[in-house]
Formats: C-alpha cells, structure tokens, sequence
C-alpha cells in the first residue's frame, strides 16, 4: 500500500501509547488532570525548591550555623623537602634549581597559578636552589643546611 498523507502512520514500536492528561472527563484524566485539589503542586510553572520537606523546617535551616570561613586566605600546595630528595634522587632534578614551574612540569603541583610552600618534613642532603612562595622555618633550614638556598616568590 502506497503511503499517502491521509493514511502516514510512525514506525512499529517507535511510539509508546500513553494516557493524554486533560483532555475531558470521558478520558478518565480530565478536571483535574491528576494534580489533585488546590495546593501548590497543581499550579503550572511549579518546581519543588531544592531542600523543601512538604512544610517542615528543612534540615539545613534545623541544624545550627558552625564555625567561619575566610574569604581572604591564601592557600598553598605544601611540598616536603623528602619529596624534592626523592625528584633528585630519581633524576626528575638534575641541575639542583626548583623553582614552582619545574614542579608544574614534573607533575608535583597541579596548576601553574598555584602558590607552592616548602615544608620541613623528611630529610635533604642535595644541594638546591629552590625558589617558591612560602616556605617553613624548618625547612628553610634544612635546606641551608646542606648547603642550598632558598629564594621567595612574589604572588602575582
């Protein structure tokens, strides 16, 4: 049979049959269309706020308010001087310069914008130049103990 406006019909299982919502009482979906009486849930437009239970207090308005947040503090990836002993150890560092774009191409520290801090625990014996934004006491020490130097970054 040749297809012609008057008899096009969609695909075999291409199509779910489904209950057409408010379309007169005879449908058995009409008047209300499901929604049920009155009540924000048979108006249109309406979207359940994220949280709501039903007129309850919602739980993140029940719990108290804890603790405080900084917005002006600076976060630094702390690195330890074990682990720049371990890069030299393993050859990653052979020239003894760390600077925060060498351990951005090694892997160490994620982002170039990130702030780096050189922090004291482990042990060094190699001699290196490390340049980075922060550095700890202890560190610092350590560092100058055998025999290297430390260098500070402006952030920018």
């Amino acid at each position: 049979m040749k297809n012609h406006l008057g008899n096009l019909r969609p695909a075999e299982g291409s199509t779910k049959k489904t209950k057409r919502i408010g379309r007169g009482q005879g449908s058995g979906r009409g008047g209300t269309s499901t929604k049920g009486h009155k009540g924000a849930q048979s108006r249109s437009g309406y979207k359940r706020k994220i949280g709501f239970e039903g007129g309850q207090m919602p739980l993140h308005r029940r719990l108290p308010k804890f603790g405080f947040t900084n917005v002006n503090r600076t976060e630094y990836l702390p690195v330890n001087v074990s682990r720049l002993e371990r890069l030299v150890e393993t050859g990653k560092i052979a020239d003894g310069i760390v600077t925060p774009e060498v351990l951005v191409s090694l892997g160490i520290v994620a982002k170039k914008r990130s702030l780096v801090k050189i922090l004291g625990n482990g042990d060094i014996t190699s001699k290196l130049t490390v340049t980075a934004h922060a550095f700890s006491e202890s560190a610092k020490q350590k560092i100058e103990a055998a025999g290297g130097s430390t260098t500070l970054v402006t952030a920018s």
